[in-house]
């Protein structure tokens, strides 16, 4: 599948400290320690519709890690998927007529403008699900000739991870029975299902149903893959296991990840899946979570299409700390706008203030677990010493210094002032 393509990246001098992010799975903020290559695999859209801010935000806050990485001086190999054949996806295009592979395709070509509207560096490996199903299927029969896996005998042929089999099931998300029980049924688990072993196990393969795709699938039993081991498949296709980061929403804690990581740990035998499992938290619209059942989601290119400069888009999202939930408003909106055109006029003087002390203080608050809102503040210390009283014209004031902000700011941020 075709990714999109990537900004420049200015190069800065010297490099970046080393990146500590809070890994979910030990509670903590932790020191990311990649090696020439860091490996991050980030869970990418299911393609029933155009990128909302939740959606956005998420992938910014991944693109800092990726640009924090390449600032300290590692290569990056970065992996997002497209759950292009799921029922989300079906359910949208039955509701409105069309064909679901022309939906998904119209969308997630959407989200590719998006993306690149928004400077977001593209993945190396841009992978759909529906290309991945043959890998997934070997993976799928793997598990069921060790015997980790289990066909229901209702005729359905959908097939189950025996999480009975699973000793590191848990450690993930931390999460109680009881937690994991109402999530699963909140998010597209089966816990209630008669004949499954137990109520947490995963399905790993949905036999056929009439009016669905299907595929040739384990022992030739026809259908489609579960979405955790879509996940765990192409990721072990693609950066193998112990990647540095696995990333995505505050949603997928559970079950999504637990889930990948279980079925990539069985079938490699090995831990961990990923060193690190980083969350991005949610983000709400006037108070209220924004959410498609609620009918209020705010979507990229809507914005785009009122004219809205991507980059106060950007702006505004990087302005909260990826880990808390926030709200978008009219407001964060506008001084997001104010804050980029008052950038923008200091990166167009001749001089103004040195320019090393705010990236020293950028590369020191984006490798602090991606504090953006401090960034930021450092940015806008620097445009406020430089549109002083007279600017340019301070004893202080550095010539060029204007341009290597810009530069800074593009590389870390992603910002093009």
């Amino acid at each position: 599948m075709l990714s999109w393509p990537a900004p420049l990246l200015p190069t800065l001098p010297g490099s970046g400290p080393a990146l500590r992010l809070y890994d979910t799975a030990r509670g903590e903020v932790v020191e990311t320690s990649p090696g020439p290559t860091a490996r991050m695999y980030v869970c990418g859209i299911t393609p029933y519709d155009a990128t909302h801010l939740g959606h956005a935000a998420t992938y910014l806050a991944f693109d800092l890690v990726n640009r924090v990485w390449r600032d300290a001086g590692s290569a990056v190999h970065y992996v997002q998927n497209v759950t292009d054949v799921d029922d989300p996806l079906f359910e949208r295009a039955n509701r409105d007529g069309e064909d679901w592979i022309v939906l998904g395709m119209r969308e997630t070509a959407l989200f590719r403008e998006d993306m690149t509207a928004l400077r977001v560096l593209p993945p190396e490996d841009y992978v759909g699900a529906v290309e991945a199903i043959p890998r997934i299927v070997a993976h799928v029969e793997a598990l069921w000739d060790a015997g980790l896996a289990y066909q229901l005998d209702d005729g359905t042929g959908d097939l189950y991870h025996d999480i009975a089999q699973a000793p590191g099931f848990g450690t993930e998300s931390g999460y109680d029975e009881a937690t994991m029980l109402r999530l699963s049924a909140e998010r597209g688990g089966d816990p209630d299902r008669p004949g499954k072993r137990n109520a947490l196990d995963p399905l790993l393969w949905l036999g056929a149903r009439e009016g669905e795709p299907s595929w040739p699938g384990p022992r030739g039993v026809a259908g489609r893959p579960g979405w955790h081991v879509e996940c765990a498949s192409i990721a072990l296709d693609t950066i193998g296991m112990g990647f540095d980061v696995q990333g995505g929403g505050s949603d997928l804690v559970f079950p999504h990840h637990e889930y990948s990581a279980v079925h990539a740990e069985a079938l490699t035998g090995a831990k961990p899946f990923a060193r690190a499992y980083v969350h991005a938290a949610m983000i709400g619209l006037d108070g209220e979570k924004m959410s498609k059942s609620r009918g209020n989601l705010v979507f990229v290119s809507r914005l785009r299409g009122d004219k809205v400069d991507p980059m106060a888009i950007r702006l505004a999202l990087l302005s909260g700390h990826y880990r808390t939930d926030r709200a978008w408003t009219a407001e964060l909106l506008t001084a997001a706008q104010q804050r980029l055109a008052t950038w923008r006029r200091a990166v167009d003087l001749p001089a103004g203030a040195p320019a090393g002390p705010v990236l020293a203080a950028v590369r020191e608050r984006l490798a602090d677990d991606l504090d953006s809102p401090g960034a930021i503040a450092a940015v806008d210390a620097w445009a406020a010493a430089s549109l002083g009283p007279a600017p340019g014209a301070d004893d202080d004031a550095v010539p060029g210094a204007p341009a290597d902000v810009r530069q800074l700011v593009d590389a870390l941020l992603g910002i093009a002032l």
